[in-house]
């Protein structure tokens, strides 16, 4: 790595330059330094609940919805029913008239919006939820709720407001819903060898956030992303008891649903830092593996600082862990759950050791809070809940590897640091795709290095040439596209890829690590558990790193736009700004960045000198003198291939 602040004494010209023989120099220009530099006003303004230095301010406010939920699985009809309690807390500056839920369930209905707009559901449709009953109970006092539902959304009108500031009620909700049969849209069953798989996802009514920046956020859900609210989720899983369930959280009542084997594997594994067998293949169908007891069981979880929770249900499951080391000498359990067809050939017996490996690693940035993580391999649909994920029992060797990273990632862009990605995309896939690729590179000495998947290099190549097709697409949206608006021939290459190499140039090129990671750390620990705005991680990097990121935000999150920096000449010089070599250069595009000059001497020796991203302030065609006593015979402009240059052809001169 190069030594970013290289004290090499820099004079910069703004008068063109003579060129060199050998140079070329298109004839014309998009660069405007006058727009790339301009002042940038940010899409939301400073004010008291949010700082210019990008943090939460005085007056800032977040309501809290915490639920209990006692749901019960009917296994042969695949029906899952729930008695739900939601209590929320209303800790904004307004009364609240009525209140919003979400209910993503109702997007399997025939005539939702979902499934009208995305053709490929049309073979899992559901009648969405059922409700038995909703009531309101506020100040001790219960009343039937007048609600409205509108395809995902209720909206319950309230006999009262609500107080701001801290006003509390309660909904009770009765409700059941059949699951959506294979893949189903991110919650499923699944047939296996040994028996159905339940993935339970969105499975129960969710309070829609209230907020500072948009009042409530009540947009109907087409199975994009989510914005959610934190609190505790505290939940049991009734269900016949040769099922086993892992879920989100800490299961609090292991000595009612396993066996004195099976809790003595799990205390083994919780302390070991090898891979332990809690259930293992020989276990699967054998009677005398379950508890003797009833002939269904309630499996209880709790929850604490979390947006979701999920869950799955198997009888088929094979369930190994083991220790996770945490900062300060805390511990977390890495578990994975998968039937038969995950081992053999696609390697799940591995994917404990995944799971440790990355969250260790991912707790670098900020350490992970919950008890458990969980890999479960099921369908495969590749999604992301707190303390669990779900990808699929044929997934194997590097994809195995990256998809658990990738899903497992998502514990900290938004579980832990709340974004809204049904607006903001790139701040929870891209920012998370962004830590994946350091996540592959300190996996047992590079063995799954470097990150080149659907997220990131998918052709396998240099990421800031298979970039370049996106920077030149003019029909390619914005980072800050939103997320449900973006076609799916962009969603890989613009949220995520582009996203992450924003993100991985801003470390390595533009700020450097000694200044980017303090940054960034500082940036998650102050949005944990909260909502942040693009504008507010735009200003707290600036602010944390001491730099102004003006023109990259302008150029690269809010355009698309493209890089092309040449040089056009290298002459030797002795005139007022002193005696050494002048190279000139030139933006043909409307981006710049800083960059390497390499320069090589007659003597074939060579020199690297950071060329600022000041130098193109003023000019597109910019000169700087360098103080250099030996000849030149060959100058290059980014020789470490680092930059998402359009035309490279121009970046050499050899003289």
């Amino acid at each position: 790595m190069l030594n970013w602040f290289k004290k090499t004494t820099l004079l910069c010209a703004a008068s063109s330059a003579s060129i060199a023989i050998g140079a070329t120099t298109p004839t014309t220009s998009n660069y405007d330094s006058q727009a790339l530099f301009a002042p940038l006003s940010l899409p939301n303004s400073v004010n008291a609940m949010r700082s210019g230095a990008g943090k939460p301010g005085p007056l800032f406010w977040q309501n809290q919805v915490d639920y209990s939920l006692k749901a019960s699985i009917d296994t042969e009809q695949d029906i899952l029913s729930s008695k739900e309690t939601i209590t929320y807390t209303n800790n904004s500056p307004d009364d609240l008239t009525l209140l919003w839920v979400q209910l993503d369930q109702n997007m399997y209905r025939k005539d939702s919006r979902s499934s009208i707009a995305s053709q490929w559901r049309s073979s899992h449709f559901t009648d969405g939820y059922q409700f038995d009953k909703v009531t309101v109970i506020i100040n001790n006092k219960h009343y039937d709720a007048d609600f409205l539902i509108d395809d995902t959304r209720m909206r319950i009108d309230l006999k009262n407001p609500l107080a701001a500031q801290g006003g509390k009620l309660q909904l009770q909700i009765d409700y059941s819903y059949k699951v959506p049969g294979t893949w189903g849209g991110r919650t499923a069953v699944t047939p296996s060898k040994n028996g159905k798989i339940f993935e339970i996802a969105q499975w129960f009514p969710r309070m829609a956030v209230y907020d500072d920046l948009h009042g409530w956020n009540n947009n109907p859900y087409i199975s994009s992303e989510f914005y959610l609210e934190y609190g505790t989720i505290d939940y049991t899983v009734n269900v016949p008891k040769d099922y086993w369930v892992v879920g989100s959280g800490e299961l609090i009542n292991p000595e009612e649903v396993l066996t004195k084997t099976e809790q003595k594997r799990l205390a083994k594994a919780k302390k070991s830092e090898e891979t332990v067998y809690i259930r293992n293949k020989a276990d699967i169908n054998n009677p005398d593996s379950r508890p003797k007891n009833d002939q269904r069981l309630s499996w209880h979880f709790k929850m604490d600082n979390t947006r979701d929770v999920a869950f799955a249900a198997s009888p088929a499951f094979i369930i190994d862990g083991a220790k996770i080391n945490l900062p300060e000498g805390k511990t977390a359990l890495a578990m994975s759950a998968y039937p038969v067809e995950g081992i053999g050939s696609t390697k799940w017996d591995r994917s404990t050791e995944y799971v440790k490996a990355n969250i260790e690693h991912f707790s670098t940035w900020y350490p992970y809070p919950y008890p458990a993580a969980i890999n479960l391999g099921g369908h495969g649909a590749g999604m992301e809940y707190p303390g669990i994920v779900f990808d699929g029992m044929q997934d194997k060797d590097d994809l195995l590897f990256w998809i658990t990273a990738h899903e497992l990632g998502h514990n900290w862009f938004p579980m832990i640091v709340g974004s809204d990605e049904r607006r903001h995309a790139f701040m929870d896939e891209g920012f998370n795709t962004f830590i994946d690729v350091y996540a592959s590179d300190a996996f047992n000495d590079g063995e799954f290095a470097p990150k080149r998947d659907g997220e990131y290099a998918p052709k396998g190549g240099n990421p800031v040439d298979e970039i370049l097709s996106v920077l030149a697409d003019n029909e390619a949206p914005t980072l800050m596209a939103p997320a449900e608006a973006t076609d799916e021939k962009y969603r890989h290459s613009v949220a995520y890829f582009k996203s992450a190499l924003g993100l991985v140039l801003l470390r390595e090129e533009i700020l450097g690590p000694e200044r980017f990671d303090p940054a960034f750390k500082e940036y998650i620990s102050t949005w944990a558990y909260k909502h942040p705005s693009p504008s507010d991680f735009f200003r707290f990097m600036e602010s944390a790193a001491g730099e102004d990121l003006s023109w990259w935000w302008r150029g690269w999150y809010l355009n698309n736009w493209q890089l092309d920096m040449a040089i056009t000449g290298v002459e030797a010089i002795d005139d007022k700004h002193g005696k050494g070599t002048k190279v000139s250069f030139k933006s043909n595009q409307k981006l710049v960045m800083p960059a390497t000059l390499r320069v090589q001497y007659s003597d074939n020796t060579h020199e690297d000198i950071r060329i600022p991203v000041e130098t193109w302030m003023r000019t597109g065609t910019p000169s700087v003198v360098l103080p250099v006593t030996k000849t030149i015979k060959r100058a290059n402009l980014d020789p470490e291939h680092k930059l998402p240059d359009a035309d490279r052809s121009n970046n050499t001169i050899d003289l």
